[in-house]
């Protein structure tokens, strides 16, 4: 039976209450997921082309939630929020409202992720670490926000942090004119108020906080990182887009239109997944569809996804 609440229950009847906010405990750490928006039924297709209907109907647990009966892939922008050793983290950025973007799906957004954002418990000036998974588009863009015609870091009392591989190969390519404008407006502003780290992965993983590490996942982009978080013996990995869907776990050979280097992003990804489903690891997919989270069992020649659904998180 199904519970329908009362008006009186409803979560928007109290600011205080996170309500929709869904969260996942790792040990004694909640991680919520902020949630921006969803993308367009298109964006599978595009992203993954090689992620036909058949090929999804051969993994049936990817619907109803990762896809739709006609095997439409679906997926969603999103950010995770967590804090750690005292530290309140944040884990990629998403899109951001008001941007100029080739894409029409991401132009001129104009949502109320920032609201959602203060009702998890994560106030922007509140935020002591942005991660960013990697610098695109749709990771970066709540790194900054417009005031008074220009664009200044959302998150000011917060440290943002890239890796110096993925700094470097931005820094060296002749970006087109999109791409431009994305760093203009959401990655050099940060930059130029200071607020920037540059962190070195080529040796491997690297702590941040006891228990929170950036593991290289390289070949979506060439300094792509996964963020691992451990406490009490539970882990937690966000994908970053070393996995973009979970039709990927099911067959980890698809390859993203997006990838920089398609054989390194399938070797990374051959890895990560092998390393959770051997831990046990609860995966969060940072473009996962809800529920957005689970754990990795060996399936054939590739995994399936057994979700673990969101308790909804509580008043703070």
């Amino acid at each position: 039976m199904h519970h329908h609440p009362t008006p009186a229950q409803e979560p928007h009847t109290s600011p205080r209450t996170l309500g929709t906010t869904p969260a996942w405990a790792v040990g004694s750490t909640p991680v919520h997921r902020v949630d921006e928006i969803d993308f367009p039924p298109e964006t599978g297709a595009w992203l993954l082309p090689d992620a036909t209907p058949d090929v999804v109907a051969r993994a049936p647990w990817l619907t109803p939630d990762f896809a739709d009966d006609g095997g439409v892939l679906r997926a969603s922008s999103h950010s995770f929020a967590f804090t750690v050793d005292g530290r309140r983290v944040l884990v990629d950025t998403g899109i951001g409202n008001g941007k100029q973007r080739a894409m029409p799906a991401w132009h001129e957004l104009d949502t109320d992720y920032l609201d959602r954002l203060t009702a998890a418990g994560y106030a922007p000036d509140s935020v002591d670490l942005v991660i960013l998974t990697h610098l695109h588009a749709d990771h970066v863009g709540w790194n900054t926000r417009l005031e008074n015609g220009t664009w200044v870091p959302t998150f000011p009392r917060a440290r943002y942090v890239t890796t110096r591989t993925e700094w470097d190969h931005w820094a060296s390519v002749d970006m087109e004119e999109s791409r431009r404008q994305m760093f203009r407006d959401s990655v050099h502003p940060v930059r130029d108020a200071g607020l920037l780290d540059v962190v070195d992965i080529t040796e491997g993983p690297v702590a941040l906080a006891p228990g929170l590490r950036l593991l290289p996942t390289p070949g979506h982009t060439p300094g792509q990182v996964a963020v691992e978080l451990r406490d009490s013996g539970d882990t937690a990995l966000i994908t970053g887009d070393a996995v973009h869907h979970p039709v990927q776990l099911a067959h980890p050979h698809l390859a993203s239109c997006a990838d920089t280097d398609s054989a390194l992003a399938r070797a990374t990804r051959a890895a990560l997944l092998a390393s959770a489903a051997g831990s046990g690891a609860l995966l969060l997919g940072t473009h996962f569809a809800p529920p957005t989270a689970g754990r990795l069992t060996r399936d054939g020649s590739g995994y399936r996804l057994t979700p673990v659904r969101p308790a909804l998180a509580q008043t703070y």
